[in-house]
């Protein structure tokens, strides 16, 4: 991946950054609804997001961010309404179907092998195919070892391939986490507050990691820092109590009595 150097330190062109390997990308929902003992955690909520679009969900605990992204992925069943990722209706595919329809999802905490190391995380996230065969045969070419220290490089992790992930800083974790993900080239990117416990400059970094991720695909962040939210958000959702409470530019929402009201203002 090409760097340049900028006014704000280094930065990316974008050219080799992996996109999504099967095309178009936009995901709709559709008056999606779900109830956990009686209550509401997302209450007939309708989303379109684009292909190349960075939206940032934002909104108090409890909103339905977390579980919105959940029925995305699988994890949870919709009670009401429908999830498409282009034509293709994700609403009742397992969560395993999901993942290989092309969606891609980083949960709060990093989750990776801490015994292995960042190269190893990296080679086991790359797709091998579909049965035990394709995964008896796989091997360390030359090529799949190129892809991996391209993706250690995109992700700021290239000196670190032989360290053990436990040994990583928790915003080394967040990076390398990313990394795994992109191996499998998704179509749509989840992140759920992905800068989480990383230093200032790590957030300036994934900011401008997050951009160009953005580029081939759809990329939804769920996330409370509102100056990384203004950096990088295409459009904010602002959800509460389940329901979709406004969307607009950071400043916009920003500028909202509503929002202030029912979360900025908190």
């Amino acid at each position: 991946m090409e760097l340049m150097q900028g006014q704000q330190g280094v930065i990316f062109d974008g050219a080799n950054v992996p996109a999504a390997r099967r095309g178009h990308c936009e995901l709709s929902i559709r008056n999606l609804s779900v109830s956990f003992d009686g209550f509401k955690a997302v209450d007939d909520l309708s989303l379109h997001i684009a292909q190349d679009e960075l939206r940032v969900i934002i909104g108090p605990n409890g909103a339905g961010k977390t579980t919105l992204l959940d029925m995305i992925c699988g994890k949870t069943r919709p009670m009401a309404g429908q999830i498409f990722l282009n034509d293709l209706n994700l609403t009742n595919l397992s969560d395993f179907n999901i993942v290989r329809a092309g969606v891609g999802r980083k949960f709060q905490n990093p989750s990776v092998y801490e015994d292995l190391s960042v190269a190893e995380n990296l080679e086991i996230s790359i797709p091998r195919g579909r049965g035990a065969l394709a995964s008896l045969f796989f091997r360390r070419t030359k090529v799949v070892k190129e892809e991996i220290r391209d993706m250690a490089r995109i992700v700021f992790l290239d000196d670190l391939l032989d360290r053990r992930a436990g040994h990583l800083s928790h915003g080394q974790k967040q990076w390398l986490e990313i990394g795994m993900l992109l191996m499998q080239a998704p179509k749509l990117l989840l992140l759920d507050e992905p800068v989480a416990g990383m230093s200032p400059r790590e957030r300036e970094q994934t900011a401008e990691l997050l951009k160009v991720l953005s580029v081939g695909r759809s990329v939804v962040v769920i996330e409370h820092d509102m100056d990384f939210v203004r950096s990088i958000a295409h459009t904010v959702t602002v959800l509460h109590q389940g329901r979709l409470l406004v969307e607009g530019s950071a400043d916009e929402v920003q500028a909202d009595p509503r929002v202030i009201d029912v979360y900025l203002g908190h």
